[in-house]
């Protein structure tokens, strides 16, 4: 996701999304832990992922 796309997204929005990318990233994580996954920078861009949504999360209640 941009991060245009992102500040778009309601406080529910951006749980709900935090949610769906943790559960991806320990099914990637498991994945790559068993054989080596084909492209484990997706790892490494889903934690990011998880860090904007977070961050958006954050500025939006403290706006509040």
């Amino acid at each position: 996701m941009k991060n245009t796309d992102i500040k778009k997204l309601s406080i529910d929005e951006l749980n709900e999304n935090i949610k769906v990318e943790g559960q991806k990233l320990h099914k990637l994580k498991f994945a790559h832990a068993i054989s080596p996954i084909e492209n484990p920078m997706q790892i490494r861009d889903t934690r990011k992922n998880i860090a904007r949504l977070q961050t958006e999360l954050r500025s939006k209640v403290l706006a509040k």
